[in-house]
């Protein structure tokens, strides 16, 4: 019977002994579009224009424009500034500190972290979250910027005098070797690889906007997110132990960085900078007791004290009249000019360079970016467009790559403070903006003679939230072990071999363990409660009955090429009886025993079909069929989802004769699994009417 025609109706007796009539349905027809009438439709949706779908559009893209008519000046305005100035003066420290991190100038790190305030402000639609530098991807960036100098010819730090001019110079950039037109130091030709790193990346993301792929962040899970970010920040406090020794050795590219970062290390042990020694070791026993008392009282606190901006400050000092720079060799942050400078065109030579190292940058600002947004959006009961997230963190990179800046996303710790501060809009981003230009054009030069092992120091005391995960593996392999392998795994190859190739083991393991899941799953069988017409799994539950001559099945996975033979492999010895070697057995039976008749017992067999299944697996469930019919046992289907029946019509599953009488016999498909068991037990027995069960 075809799906779309309603089902015969029998007659079945209910708890009372009352006759009731099976369920009967009638399939609504689909309207089906060919591919170029399905085309042009789309083409009308989304080329028209109106001037209300143009507003929306404009409204859309500009969520500032949606919230900023609405504002409640007097409930919002004191929590936005509050929020504003504090992530602000964290964000000073921090943003000349992970400069470091990403090879880059401490101008650069400050540049980044103003104009991804303002235009996250603009497009954003997370009301919380703040946008700016974030460690991971400085680390990222700086594998890049390092591997291309060392191609270019800056070898070390210090060779960055080697080779003077002025910052807005364009290099003829070959493959493993530079030309330069006009000269260029080091630092130049540093941020013009990350902003041309960062400006792809920042493409890469606004067309994942424009294809609508923000869908894809649910497949990035938590665990694999969590073990990279966790990997990458063995990696970052690797990176960062030279400058806490005061030592100048080059950072090695290619796989296994620890190890070969750890050898440097030790190598070279024996010239450690004594001044740069003990400044670290009074920065770390400041900010490490620091920072968990702000942590342990952040309830009480009304904002958390910003220690490393007092630290920075007092290092600042004592390095300038101590002459740390001078007298002791200690390696500081130099000169910081103030203002901006022109705007500059990425390198389009260096594209081919840096296009796949983008690509890996593009896709874990995203995810961190669109995941924490989800988060803060539920906690706080609103809505994020993950789609909109794209664009507006793909702008945060491509529009300040023209301004010497480097790749930015969401970073969870500035927004825990940001909320935690009193944030209700994005009205504290343009604050923290303007405490960044103050500190752009006034007391930037200040911050001439600060070490920068205290700026590794504020980066490795800020990597305490990720380092701690370690202590949640025990509990992690409790609640879930797949999850914690995922983790693990992740994790392991992010530190241990190469951090994008940590990401990509991490995809892939996920990929892998969900297929896993609908490889292990298995036929249940089913019985009925005694008190109501409900079936659940005879080996989980007592007091289940079964049905004299028919036995109920469900399978809790998708059936499709990957499985298909595991789902029949599991039907079968959850039934007790393989067709094929029955039949098997069978034929050769019947050699032995020419002479002699054989009377058959006729079984009926009913399957639950929940998920939807392929091509492979309609094929499969129609050698189901088939199989147990020529042993002259039924096979029918209950409870199949719409999708399910559309998949088993397109695959040819349903007979295309009617029964011998024209009667219901051969029906296949039963909404309940009352009526399907109904209907199989009333049917005649191979000694009846019929020679022949469908």
């Amino acid at each position: 019977m075809n799906h779309g025609d309603s089902h015969c109706a029998t007659a079945e007796d209910d708890a009372d002994g009352n006759q009731q009539r099976p369920l009967t349905l009638e399939r609504v027809e689909k309207e089906t579009k060919n591919f170029k009438s399905m085309v042009s439709h789309r083409l009308k949706k989304h080329c028209s224009c109106t001037p209300k779908k143009a507003k929306s559009k404009i409204l859309g893209f500009f969520p500032i424009l949606r919230w900023l008519p609405r504002y409640q000046l007097r409930d919002w305005l004191l929590g936005d500034v509050m929020s504003g100035l504090i992530v602000g003066i964290l964000l000073v420290p921090q943003s000349i500190a992970y400069s470091l991190l990403a090879s880059q100038d401490p101008i650069y790190g400050l540049y980044t972290s103003f104009f991804s305030s303002i235009i996250y402000a603009l497009l954003g639609t997370s009301r919380h979250i703040s946008v700016g530098i974030f460690g991971v991807l400085c680390l990222l960036v700086g594998q890049v910027v390092d591997r291309e100098l060392a191609l270019a010819g800056y070898l070390t730090e210090s060779s960055s005098s080697s080779i003077s001019g002025n910052d807005s110079a364009i290099l003829l950039a070959g493959q493993g070797n530079i030309s330069v037109a006009v000269g260029c130091d080091r630092s130049c030709y540093a941020i013009t690889v990350g902003a041309t790193v960062t400006f792809i990346a920042g493409v890469y993301q606004v067309l994942m906007g424009l294809f609508q792929v923000g869908f894809v962040s649910v497949y990035l899970s938590d665990s694999l997110l969590s073990g990279f970010a966790t990997g990458a920040s063995l990696t970052i406090l690797t990176s960062q132990i030279k400058y806490l020794l005061g030592l100048k050795i080059p950072r090695p590219q290619g796989w296994f960085t620890l190890f070969k970062t750890w050898y440097s290390l030790f190598a070279n042990l024996g010239n450690t900078n004594i001044c740069d020694l003990v400044t670290s070791l009074v920065c770390l026993l400041i900010l490490i007791p620091t920072k968990e008392i702000n942590d342990r009282f952040k309830a009480k606190l009304k904002a958390p004290i910003p220690f490393e901006l007092f630290v920075v400050i007092i290092a600042t000092l004592a390095s300038h009249f101590g002459h740390f720079n001078t007298d002791y060799g200690s390696g500081v942050a130099g000169d910081i000019p103030t203002g901006f400078l022109p705007p500059q065109l990425p390198m389009w030579s260096l594209i081919p360079n840096v296009a796949v190292d983008a690509f890996s940058i593009a896709i874990v600002g995203f995810a961190i970016t669109v995941s924490l947004s989800e988060m803060f959006a539920k906690k706080h009961g609103y809505t994020v467009d993950a789609n909109q997230e794209m664009y507006a963190i793909g702008f945060c990179n491509i529009l300040p790559s023209f301004f010497r800046c480097f790749t930015t996303s969401a970073a969870l710790t500035k927004t825990l403070v940001k909320e935690s501060t009193g944030c209700q809009t994005q009205m504290s981003g343009l604050v923290t903006a303007l405490v960044l230009l103050l500190v752009l054009l006034v007391i930037a030069p200040l911050f001439y003679s600060l070490q920068k092992c205290v700026l590794a120091v504020i980066i490795l005391v800020n990597l305490r939230g990720a380092l701690k995960k370690f202590t949640d593996v025990p509990r992690m392999w409790r609640v879930n072990r797949v999850d914690a392998s995922i983790w693990l795994i992740t994790m392991a190859t992010s530190a241990l071999v190469n951090t994008e190739l940590g990401l990509l083991v991490g995809v892939l393991v996920s990929a892998f363990c969900v297929l896993g899941r609908t490889q292990q799953a298995q036929v249940l069988e089913l019985g009925r409660a005694t008190n109501r017409e409900h079936y659940e799994d005879l080996s989980s539950y007592r007091g289940l009955r079964t049905h004299p001559g028919v036995a109920v099945f469900r399978y809790d996975a998708p059936i499709y090429y990957a499985n298909q033979s595991l789902f029949k492999k599991s039907l079968y010895r959850c039934a007790g009886l393989d067709p094929v070697k029955e039949k098997t057995r069978r034929i050769k039976f019947q050699k032995k025993n020419k002479q002699q008749g054989e009377t058959e017992e006729v079984q009926n067999m009913k399957s639950e079909e929940k998920e939807a299944a392929d091509t492979a697996g309609v094929n499969a469930l129609k050698e189901v069929r088939k199989d147990y019919g020529e042993l002259g046992i039924k096979v029918v289907l209950a409870q199949c989802s719409a999708s399910v029946l559309d998949d088993l019509e397109r695959g040819g599953y349903y007979p295309d004769q009617k029964g011998c009488d024209g009667g219901d016999d051969n029906k296949m498909i039963y909404f309940t699994i009352a009526d399907a068991i109904y209907s199989i037990q009333s049917l005649p027995t191979p000694n009846g009417d019929y020679d022949k069960k469908c």
